[in-house]
């Protein structure tokens, strides 16, 4: 069975619940499944360091996944309208990848949480699209022919989906926003099964 890796960082726990939404829509496509997974805190404390296994939750990536799965969801809460340290830190680490073109012609797709609507949220999916762009992979998004999109009053955006959380991180993730997530997942496989075929 084919699968697509859905990679996340999550704080506050909302863009988990993303990921599991997006991980829900590519179950809906026959012969793909989800492999989700994670990616560890860093600190600014260069002694401090995380388990080498999360004591809950969905494992850390390992650059195998990248290349053993035929499609690439990310997400990442918004940090000044950019994705957060954690998801850009094991980017940096792809270099070897990059070298050999393992991930080029695999299609991904993105999708964030900010605090507030106007928190940047645009400007993270496309910071995200940046390292999957220089590793060749061809970006999936979500078409206005999906009715939540133009119906939203929360997240949601083209470019992929979206939560806007509260200051307090306390929102509850909408219908709108819920479909919205289901639907990039399911998009995604579609498009990774066709690009995936000999």
């Amino acid at each position: 069975m084919n699968e697509i890796l859905v990679l996340y960082y999550s704080h506050h726990g909302a863009v988990k619940q993303m990921a599991q939404l997006v991980a829900r829509g590519i179950g809906e496509v026959g012969g793909v499944a989800a492999r989700v997974r994670t990616v560890p805190r860093i600190s600014t404390v260069t002694e401090a360091t995380e388990p080498a296994i999360p004591d809950s939750g969905a494992p850390y990536v390992e650059l195998k996944d990248l290349e053993e799965c035929i499609g690439i969801a990310i997400g990442s809460p918004t940090r000044f309208g950019n994705m957060a340290a954690p998801m850009k830190y094991f980017w940096d680490s792809t270099g070897g990848l990059w070298m050999k073109g393992a991930l080029a012609g695999k299609s991904a797709a993105v999708f964030t949480s900010s605090s507030s609507m106007h928190g940047g949220q645009e400007t993270t999916l496309t910071s995200m699209m940046l390292p999957l762009l220089h590793h060749g992979m061809l970006i999936v998004g979500l078409p206005y022919s999906e009715p939540e999109l133009l119906a939203t009053t929360s997240g949601g955006t083209p470019y992929g989906a979206s939560h806007v959380a509260g200051i307090s991180s306390d929102q509850p993730i909408t219908e709108h926003e819920r479909k919205l997530c289901i639907a990039l997942g399911k998009r995604l496989a579609l498009i990774a099964v066709k690009l995936a075929r000999p």
